[in-house]
């Protein structure tokens, strides 16, 4: 039986009680609360898993009052790039790689595509409830007349940025994606040279590389966040889409940009944030920099084959939220943190899990 002891209870004429100091109710967290011996209709007990009063009916607990605890989480999630290709052709360049799709929530910051910040996540830092990251590969490159990969999508809970698309080559059209391939150049025949298009909010489309003229051996550069990518102009490839900054870890770095397009006398110029240049005759693309989810830059094929375009940068994940919330990293994910603030930035760099918040 509960006891009441108290030092003083005063009632007045309208048949209330008043106390002089704060009631302390027992605390219960929700299975505590449950597990409870026989309790009666208007029993109240304080769950500490909550932060509510909750009541007994008689059949089953209710909770009166308060809101459960909340975290708000801001992020940058980027795919992983498009890889570019090689002309695969005498005299043919192959199309930059787009960039993967760009989403960001952080302050008033711009995401992919033009697109305004979203909105931040509200997540429960119970210790339990868990969130899928996953870390977007860069799309792999391939030699001639093979289709280079697309980049992988990256996650963040209910967030998914698109993989950007891959270049075209002579066989290959370009590829949609998070930002759009750039078209391979021309010669008589082949693939489409028209440059992919970018998803919506996400990122841009590729560039055009040569149309049916044997004159025209520039490849369009792929489509980066920040613009769409250059077209060739004649026998040079078009510059990659332009990149965009993000100042969620502190301080501003580019990321997200298009691969130029392959040219036969010079290769289109990178979209900037680690973006891999494009190249001229004779030799292969550059790849992206790891972890800024930017499109590999074309290749070239000046006499004979064997050239290569570039490999796309891996995406990244990168979450800001108060430092008086903790995280657990489960495994197969590879990260590192960082405070800025009052807040803790944490960058994941590769894999996939779950991760917690209390």
């Amino acid at each position: 039986m509960s006891e009441l002891k108290t030092n003083k209870i005063s009632t007045n004429d309208q048949n209330n009680v008043a106390i002089d100091n704060a009631l302390g109710l027992k605390g219960y967290t929700t299975a505590q609360r449950d597990a409870l011996s026989s309790p009666q209709a208007g029993d109240v007990v304080y769950n500490s898993e909550t932060g509510t009063i909750d009541f007994y009916n008689g059949t089953a607990w209710f909770a009166t009052s308060g809101t459960t605890f909340t975290t708000t989480v801001s992020y940058l999630v980027i795919g992983g790039g498009g890889a570019s290709a090689a002309g695969g052709q005498l005299n043919q360049a192959g199309g930059g790689g787009g960039a993967g799709g760009y989403r960001n929530s952080y302050a008033s910051e711009t995401s992919g595509g033009g697109a305004s910040t979203e909105n931040t996540i509200t997540l429960v830092p119970d210790g339990t409830t868990t969130y899928t990251v996953t870390v977007g590969s860069g799309g792999a490159k391939t030699t001639n007349a093979a289709q280079p990969g697309n980049g992988s999508s990256s996650v963040f809970s209910t967030v998914s940025a698109t993989g950007g698309g891959s270049g075209g080559n002579y066989w290959r059209a370009a590829r949609i994606g998070g930002s759009g391939g750039g078209g391979a150049s021309g010669g008589s025949g082949g693939a489409s040279k028209t440059g992919a298009v970018g998803t919506t909010n996400q990122g841009f489309n590729g560039g055009n590389g040569g149309t049916n003229n044997s004159t025209q051996f520039g490849a369009g550069g792929g489509g980066g966040a920040g613009g769409a990518g250059g077209s060739r102009n004649v026998w040079i490839g078009g510059a990659g889409g332009s990149s965009l900054d993000s100042s969620i870890t502190g301080s501003a770095v580019a990321r997200a940009g298009g691969g130029g397009g392959g040219g036969h006398n010079t290769g289109g110029a990178s979209g900037g944030g680690g973006a891999g240049a494009g190249r001229n005759a004779n030799n292969n693309g550059n790849d992206a920099t790891a972890n800024t989810g930017s499109g590999g830059g074309g290749g070239a094929v000046a006499s004979g084959s064997g050239y290569q375009g570039g490999n796309g940068g891996s995406g990244v994940v990168i979450l800001r939220y108060p430092s008086s919330t903790t995280i657990t990293v489960g495994a197969g994910l590879t990260s590192s943190s960082a405070t800025n603030g009052s807040d803790t930035v944490i960058t994941f760099t590769a894999g996939t899990g779950t991760v917690s918040f209390a």
